[in-house]
């Protein structure tokens, strides 16, 4: 059974992943492991070492204590779901690059956040 705080890293881990729009494949690359390995960590079965958790922040631009926003202290209990990383997964598994597109134009402007879009 995967401890709540490793489920929550690896988490917090997909969700940046995914919206720096990088493939496990590109940051397993980038630490030389398999894509496999990534997976683990984002499902939680695995745990991440602080070395690797520091590693991945430089990869991701990210300050290492991102992997913990929203964790509680001491309360040992699993994570509430997060809805922005629904939208993200949600997102991700649409095929048609046009209405992603159009979504995404539709959240920048209800959000009044642009998106840094890679050409």
């Amino acid at each position: 059974m995967s401890h709540p705080v490793d489920i929550h890293v690896g988490r917090k881990l997909k969700q940046i992943r995914t919206l720096r729009r990088l493939s496990q494949t590109d940051v397993a690359r980038k630490l030389d492991l398999s894509f496999q390995q990534i997976q683990k960590y984002e499902i939680g079965s695995n745990r991440v070492a602080a070395s690797r958790l520091f590693e991945l922040a430089q990869i991701l631009d990210v300050p290492p204590s991102f992997f913990f926003d929203g964790l509680h202290d001491n309360d040992n209990e699993a994570p509430q779901k997060d809805t922005g990383m629904e939208i993200v997964t949600a997102l991700a598994a649409i095929k048609d690059d046009d209405i992603k597109s159009r979504i995404v134009t539709f959240i920048e402007d209800v959000s009044g956040v642009t998106v840094a879009r890679r050409s």
